[in-house]
């Protein structure tokens, strides 16, 4: 039998029958040998790469027998972006310079010639949170125009101890979306600040100082009017923090306790102002969603969404070996291939009531762009999504005992997703580091935020129990991916074991042909952030 027999026939578990699994793990991995191809450059988005992957994704679904699903009955969304680099200058805060990449790290994604801040007031504001569903503001009014917020990373429970009162009210060590840096760059935009720094520390942002400064001042957004951008966004070292603090007069460690507190008031930095003149380098480019789908026989007006992101790393620095393409072959290409294979099967299937779309998204390594620019200017109306079901990164060695959830807690797709994974005699396991925010790191979370209900496999959310060798081997496997993360080496192999990623995207499969020949809508948990925004549209689905 070869390595890929058991994804097409049945799990080799113990108890009763599991359910066959319907995904052909060969062509799996076909599909990402030829996107993970050098031919394809990496993929990176306004590139000869993109035009190719493209091309070739396209030629899949007409091969597959789907229709157009994009905007005027195209294939494809435009996503206009923009690229920035920043260039040497000078940054100060209360007088003292800071050195770049050391003291501090920063990027703008304003198209502007030049970065400038001048002499502009600091002002703490504890974590920074507007949260009114947890009863919950950092802000207490405080005008923060002109000015510079400085931010915790992380959510208020996440060091929260006995005495705290925000133990408890954002899910505990869980990240909640207040605890994403990108919720902080946007609520300080939101309020008028001219820059927002975040103080770094390594457990809070789940890595450390060298994944902050990586990018190397490099940054990508879509297209966006300026003013909804502070000019400098980034963060300060945890050390350089300290000292800022200690210069007006605070001490940081006292002030991230008060933090924890709900009376906690925005802080003035006194006698700090922070003072940058950088140069900006902007070029543009136009990228692409690749959208296809098969209408519904009944309620077309109802859509099931499958996603994953076609892009990758591209080119950069040769490795060791001289290699510079990173080709991003599990990041996503397996996702990519997973989306492709149930198109596929969903093609040959009875047609059923709801209508079926496939994204398979750019940008998505540069900040959730693609499906970002989808969900601002939605094909199909948001209200009438019924859920979004999402692949990136799966597991490569072979079958396991359970499938890894990311996000525990946040809707019922997750009674849906024990069903099916109880049909391959499989269980589900809640990811291990919830502190560390993958839920909202992945394309599903632009449709969340507008509040379809979502559903994310990634399998490097924890330690996936394998049938050969449990979670030991498990972990044997998640330690050599991630050393491959966004790296060269993340490369098609001949040795990968995909019967497990076969599984995990038959689990979408049958959720989604579920779903499609459902009357039912999926429903936030009350605990989420997301059920006031799915509840607000209510009546455009009859009142679910």
């Amino acid at each position: 039998m070869s390595r890929f027999a058991a994804a097409i026939i049945a799990l080799p578990l113990i108890g009763a029958a599991p359910a066959t699994v319907q995904i052909p793990a060969e062509r799996l991995s076909a599909d990402v040998r030829t996107l993970a191809s050098d031919a394809f450059g990496g993929r990176a988005p306004g590139t000869p790469g993109e035009a190719k992957t493209v091309d070739w994704l396209v030629a899949q679904f007409k091969a597959a027998g789907l229709e157009p699903g994009g905007p005027g009955g195209s294939w494809t969304q435009p996503v206009p972006l923009i690229r920035t680099m920043l260039g040497s200058g000078t940054v100060s805060a209360n007088g003292t310079d800071w050195v770049g990449g050391r003291d501090v790290y920063l990027s703008t994604v304003r198209p502007d010639a030049r970065a400038v801040v001048r002499n502009a007031p600091l002002v703490f504001v504890g974590y920074g949170v507007s949260a009114p569903e947890r009863q919950w503001d950092d802000f207490k009014g405080v005008d923060l125009k002109g000015k510079v917020a400085v931010f915790l990373v992380n959510d208020p429970d996440f060091e929260a101890g006995a005495g705290d009162d925000a133990v408890g009210r954002f899910g505990g060590r869980r990240m909640t979306y207040y605890g994403r840096w990108t919720y902080k760059f946007e609520e300080a935009a939101r309020r008028g600040a001219v820059a927002a720094l975040i103080v770094h520390d390594t457990a809070g942002a789940g890595y450390g100082w060298a994944t902050v400064t990586a990018p190397g001042g490099e940054n990508y957004d879509v297209a966006a009017p300026a003013a909804s951008r502070v000019a400098l966004q980034g963060w300060i070292a945890g050390d350089a923090a300290t000292r800022l603090f200690a210069q007006a007069g605070l001490d940081l460690a006292q002030l991230r306790k008060t933090a924890r507190r709900s009376d906690f008031r925005p802080v003035a930095l006194a006698g700090a102002g922070l003072s940058a003149d950088l140069p900006v380098t902007v070029t543009r480019a136009e990228s692409r969603n690749v959208l296809a789908r098969l209408t519904g026989r009944s309620r077309p007006d109802e859509t099931i969404m499958y996603g994953a992101h076609w892009d990758a790393y591209g080119e950069g620095a040769p490795d060791a070996a001289g290699r510079r393409i990173r080709p991003g072959a599990n990041d996503d290409a397996l996702g990519t291939a997973g989306v492709l294979a149930i198109a596929r099967a969903a093609a040959r299937a009875p047609r059923p009531a709801r209508t079926q779309v496939f994204a398979l998204w750019t940008g998505e390594e540069r900040g959730l762009l693609g499906s970002e620019t989808y969900a601002a200017h939605p094909v199909y109306p948001v209200a009438k999504t019924v859920a979004n079901l999402t692949l990136d990164i799966l597991q490569t060695a072979g079958p396991a005992r359970d499938v890894l959830l990311v996000g525990a807690g946040q809707n019922t797709l997750e009674d849906r997703l024990a069903g099916a994974a109880q049909a391959q005699g499989r269980t589900v396991t809640p990811e291990s580091l919830p502190e560390r925010g993958l839920f909202y790191r992945a394309d599903h979370f632009s449709l969340a935020r507008r509040g379809v209900p979502t559903l994310l496999l990634m399998a490097i959310s924890g330690t996936p129990n394998l049938v050969e060798g449990g979670r030991a081997a498990g972990q044997r496997w998640l330690d050599g991916y991630m050393r491959c993360y966004h790296q060269t080496c993340d490369a098609w192999s001949a040795d990968w074991n995909l019967a497990g990623a076969a599984a995990d995207v038959d689990l979408l499969r049958r959720i989604g042909f579920d779903l499609a020949n459902d009357t039912r809508w999926p429903e936030w948990n009350a605990t989420s952030e997301f059920k006031a925004i799915r509840a607000a549209t209510a009546a455009q689905r009859g009142g679910s």
